[in-house]
Order: structure tokens, then C-alpha cells, then sequence
């Protein structure tokens, strides 16, 4: 006997035809067809044209109409919303790309990573920065190490 496999399909996986993700989405599917000319959710298409809607369109869908319905914004405020929240994807994408270069960079180095650094603070309350295994200097009287929140120790 075969062993059964667990099968869940992906959120990005194109298989709902557009009857089943408007009824999915609570809408009619002239309301999906709407939004696929203003580029709102725009769903996979198959070789003969059918629109193909995953898992993740018909959240967007839902989040769209609750935009709309709920929060009173027009679909061009809408189209803009959207635009600008993957723009912010993006963007945090990809400071964690810089993150993670710096960060080699920075062992290749013989840097400490930017996840701890050290600091000597003077009577006054000036901060330095020191790098690691050195020793504050003057009249520098604490030694603190910084780590962000969240930062393994």
C-alpha cells in the first residue's frame, strides 16, 4: 500500500477558478473582474485566458473589500495602499540582505557583528565606542556591552 502524502496546497498556488475565489472572498465575480483591470488582484492566468486565483489573492481580495467597505477608501486609494505595502516588503527585504552582507562583511574582517557593540561612557554621560578587547581610556568609568532587543545572547 502506498503511503499518503500530506497535500496543502501553497498560498501562492493558482487553483481557484474565479466563481470559486468570489465565493471564497464574499463578492461577486464581476467585483474580481473589476479588480483585476485596476490591477488590484491580479490572478495567474491559464493558457486559454481563465483566470486563476491563489490563497493569498483571495486574502487580498478580502483586504480589499474591507478597505472599501469598512474603512470608507476609495479603490484608488486602495491601488495605492497595496502599492505602497510592497513597497515596504521590499525595501525591509532587502535591508536584510544589507544586514546580513554587513554582518559578513564585518567577520571577515575581524569586526565584531553589529548585534553587540561596546561602548566606554565617561562621568558626564559621553558615550565611545570601543572595539572589542580594548579598554576604556581616561576618565571613561564603565564598560557596558550594547545588544539590541531581541539579540541572542
Amino acid at each position: 500500500m502506498a503511503e499518503q502524502v500530506d497535500f496543502r496546497p501553497d498560498d501562492d498556488a493558482p487553483i481557484y477558478v474565479i466563481s470559486v475565489a468570489a465565493s471564497l472572498a464574499g463578492m461577486h465575480a464581476q467585483t474580481l473582474r473589476q479588480y483585476d483591470r485596476l490591477g488590484l488582484v491580479i490572478p495567474s492566468r491559464t493558457r486559454g485566458g481563465g483566470r486563476r486565483y491563489s490563497g493569498r489573492d483571495v486574502a487580498l481580495l478580502r483586504e480589499v473589500q474591507r478597505l472599501s467597505q469598512d474603512e470608507g477608501i476609495s479603490l484608488a486609494g486602495i491601488q495605492r495602499i497595496l502599492a505602497l505595502e510592497d513597497q515596504v516588503t521590499a525595501l525591509q527585504s532587502r535591508v536584510r540582505e544589507l544586514r546580513t552582507e554587513l554582518d559578513e562583511t564585518r567577520a571577515a574582517a575581524g569586526q565584531p557583528s553589529r548585534r553587540s557593540r561596546v561602548f566606554a561612557v565617561g562621568p558626564a554621560g559621553d558615550v565611545t565606542p570601543l572595539r572589542a578587547g580594548r579598554q576604556p581610556t581616561g576618565n571613561a568609568g564603565a564598560l557596558v556591552l550594547w545588544r539590541p532587543p531581541g539579540a541572542p545572547r
